[in-house]
């Protein structure tokens, strides 16, 4: 039986919807495009920090409510102040809710549709997997504004190569959703009628999974990017070994060498 438990008002900035494992966390400003006030990214951060501490929640699918993923930031807010002490502490909050995606312990699943731009686009490859339908597309337009995407440019640079990343951040063109798969930026394109099956398709698979091995090698995974290979490799292998000692190894393994299904406590 599906449980769902809704945890927020229709008029919040970010609603929150539990069903079967995995919370669907949706950006509720539509009419703007979902654009990144400090309000949403404030309201963004408390359900994350939410999410984290719930055993309850496997997979995290982010979205956005209206005809947009997200527009970036909310330059109309932006130009209400004049300060570079506002900036920095914007920019450094808003890296610290990108940041909050890589740290959380559940994966999470970018649901991307019609446009991702500028920290909207940084969103995206912040999260952990991204499907998109076929018409979306994808840009880190600051610099048509005169404002170079630097913060969005941290993720961007980690999902695709340097001069496919050089050339989004000096042109702000956009790219379609079948390039932004070729290139590393989402997973896959799918049509908009196949986009939620394709979506709770991959958030199952991984609900299937072990939620310890999954939080444990999501960690690891993120921290090895940024050491050599040698120390990498030995981070990796005392990983590893953690893993091993989880009691619900054994019983996969000895599963699947008898040809049974696994009986594990946190399925």
């Amino acid at each position: 039986m599906t449980q769902t438990n809704t945890t927020a008002a229709d008029d919040a900035l970010v609603l929150r919807e539990d069903r079967d494992g995995i919370a669907y966390l949706t950006l509720n400003r539509p009419n703007q495009f979902n654009a990144l006030s400090e309000e949403l990214l404030d309201a963004l951060q408390a359900n994350l920090d939410a999410i984290a501490e719930d055993k309850s929640v496997r997979v995290v699918v982010l979205a956005g409510n209206g005809r947009a993923f997200c527009a970036g930031h909310d330059l109309k807010q932006m130009r209400t102040q004049n300060e570079r002490a506002y900036f920095q502490q914007l920019f450094t909050r808003c890296g610290q809710g990108m940041t909050r995606i890589s740290s959380l312990p559940q994966p999470v699943i970018a649901r991307v549709h019609g446009i991702a731009t500028a920290a909207g686009c940084q969103l995206v490859a912040s999260c952990d997997l991204a499907i998109a339908e076929e018409g979306s597309r994808f840009a880190v337009s600051g610099i048509n504004v005169g404002l170079f995407c630097g913060t969005p440019s941290v993720p961007l640079s980690r999902n695709v190569g340097r001069k496919q990343a050089m050339e989004m951040l000096l042109t702000g063109g956009f790219i379609p959703a079948q390039q932004a798969a070729a290139e590393g930026l989402i997973n896959r394109a799918v049509p908009l009628e196949q986009l939620d099956d394709e979506v709770l398709k991959l958030a199952r698979t991984i609900c299937d999974k072990s939620s310890a091995s999954v939080a444990l090698g999501k960690a690891m995974y993120y921290k090895q990017l940024e050491m050599g290979v040698e120390q990498a490799y030995q981070f990796a292998s005392e990983a590893m070994a953690d893993n091993m000692m989880f009691e619900d190894v054994g019983e996969r393994i000895d599963a699947f060498t008898e040809k049974r299904p696994p009986n594990w406590r946190d399925r």
